[in-house]
């Protein structure tokens, strides 16, 4: 399964892919799109046009965005909104399934730690993917959500599995067994 990440932001929205064999994660590819300085909505355009061709270009299976956090600054909080927005349509219109997840999910997922600074991702997303360097930290975000999601696709996909033999061994059996 191969799953494209997105943290969401006007000024750097990073995108990673990772594909997803059994429990072994590749990192496909990954970068940040920085629009080029302007009004919101041509930096918005911008950020839908890249992941367009991102989609386009590797095929993901499946996808996750990084959700909002909870910030102090209430127009920090909506531009970042917008950028979420933007990020959630182009996925959407791509006919891609979406996964969502809160920052301290994503960082408990690749840290253990919901609280992980940038610094922390960053390493254990170079561990978790076998990277020689650390990559930037939009791109590790983005890369960490694509590893929160494919953990969760494969612990759904387990538990789907164990419903089904389960099942299966109570039609053999019968409800009482």
């Amino acid at each position: 399964m191969r799953i494209l990440g997105v943290d969401p932001g006007t000024r750097a929205t990073g995108y990673g892919l990772v594909d997803l064999d059994g429990s072994r994660l590749r990192r496909v590819a990954g970068g940040v799109i920085r629009p080029a300085s302007g009004p919101l909505g041509h930096r918005l355009a911008a950020i839908q046009a890249r992941l367009a061709a991102v989609i386009e270009e590797f095929g993901p299976d499946s996808t996750a965005v990084e959700g909002v956090f909870a910030a102090r600054n209430v127009r920090s909080a909506l531009t970042l909104g917008h950028a979420r927005g933007v990020a959630l349509a182009a996925l959407a219109a791509a006919g891609l399934e979406i996964g969502e997840y809160s920052p301290s999910q994503v960082k408990r997922a690749v840290t253990g730690h919901g609280a992980a600074a940038k610094p922390q991702v960053q390493q254990m997303v170079q561990r978790l993917l076998g990277l020689a360097d650390a990559p930037p930290a939009d791109e590790a975000d983005a890369l960490a959500v694509a590893i929160c999601h494919g953990h969760s696709q494969a612990g759904r996909r387990g538990r789907d599995r164990l419903r089904a033999l389960d099942k299966a061994a109570r039609s053999v059996t019968g409800p009482e067994a």
